[in-house]
């Protein structure tokens, strides 16, 4: 069994507090190498993950790493202690370079951001020391100066991304709506991996005549004012990329544009998982499984993060939402042909 750590912040206190966080899991596998006291007799790793914050694919894919460790390290006969070496952020930059300081002190083998803000935060926490850095989920590392290329990294970096395919969402939006005139987004524009698909939003509405509102926030208080204020601006459907503000926010709002009739189609699966029409995107628990064979590589068999390529998954599979499509009245049979896959959902906090 494993608590997740938390990182909290006292006004006065300076010092760093672990608290359980979320619960207990049970690692998989018949040799359980989270746990510190389960080593088998080979190498053991010290892995530190760091997730930005708690939502529906961001957890998935901790889940995907943590099961995908244990499975090598029963294949290969070491330990991958992650149990000791685990946190959440909670969004807060101020939290996460208190974690970056905790996991050098601790000497990790290796840190596993979850998501861009984290990750240059352990990215600038490193340069000096140069422990290997695997991200997972960012989605343009370039733009957001984590690594020089994607096929060659450069330093002590290198993961997964989970780039989106802007104008593949956007398509599916003219194709539920050949006549819409007015596209809002919903995003904060503090996320590094929201600037790119604006722009692109803004310059292919541009193309099509198509106007463009902005609501921005940057916690649940102001993306659900922002969500209101697209619904009175007249916005026939909403556009949210990998944001993870709006996405912890979902829950919340997905309720506000059925009952106002708005699709809101987001950068992920788990959007739709939360309420929204439609999420588009990677499979998370795929992209989890692949950094963590990255980790492997970097780990076990000395790959050097500089020169192992950033991986890339299809991001093609559009997830809708059945409750929400038929609550709005949306027909998305044609999307069928319109992404690599079309999968089914209904509303719910977690993945099962």
């Amino acid at each position: 069994m494993r608590k997740e750590k938390t990182v909290l912040m006292a006004a006065v206190v300076t010092s760093l507090i672990l608290a359980g966080c979320g619960g207990t899991k049970e690692a998989a596998g018949a040799v359980t190498s989270g746990g510190a006291n389960n080593k088998t007799d080979g190498t053991v790793y010290k892995v530190g993950i760091v997730q930005f914050v708690d939502d529906a694919s961001l957890n998935q894919i901790e889940a995907a790493i943590e099961k995908e460790l244990d499975a090598k390290a029963t294949e290969l006969g070491v330990t991958f202690n992650y149990d000791d070496y685990t946190y959440n952020g909670q969004a807060d930059s101020t939290v996460l370079n208190q974690i970056a300081s905790e996991l050098i002190a601790s000497d990790v083998d290796v840190i596993v951001p979850i998501a861009t803000p984290a990750a240059m935060i352990m990215q600038n926490a490193t340069e000096e020391n140069q422990i290997p850095v695997v991200f997972s989920a960012v989605s343009d590392p370039v733009g957001a100066g984590l690594v020089a290329s994607m096929e060659a990294p450069g330093s002590n970096i290198t993961g997964t991304s989970d780039a989106l395919n802007t104008e593949a969402v956007l398509e599916l939006i003219l194709a539920a709506d050949p006549d819409i005139k007015k596209v809002g987004l919903l995003y904060n524009k503090s996320e590094d991996a929201s600037k790119a698909p604006v722009e692109a939003v803004k310059s292919y509405c541009e193309a099509k005549g198509i106007e463009v509102v902005e609501k921005t926030g940057t916690n649940n208080d102001e993306i659900s004012l922002a969500a209101d204020a697209l619904i009175s601006s007249g916005a026939e459907a909403v556009f949210t990329p990998t944001d993870n503000t709006v996405m912890t926010a979902e829950l919340a709002i997905y309720e506000k544009f059925i009952e106002a009739g708005v699709p809101h189609y987001g950068g992920a699966d788990s959007f739709a998982l939360n309420g929204a029409f439609l999420g588009y995107g990677v499979n998370y628990e795929e992209l989890g499984t692949a950094t963590a064979d990255m980790i492997v590589d970097v780990l076990v068999n000395g790959a050097d993060p500089a020169s192992v390529e950033v991986v890339t998954l299809d991001n093609g599979i559009a997830t809708v939402n059945t409750e929400t499509a038929q609550a709005i009245g949306y027909d998305y049979s044609m999307f069928t042909d319109k992404c690599t896959q079309l999968k089914e959902i209904v509303t719910a906090k977690e993945f099962d």
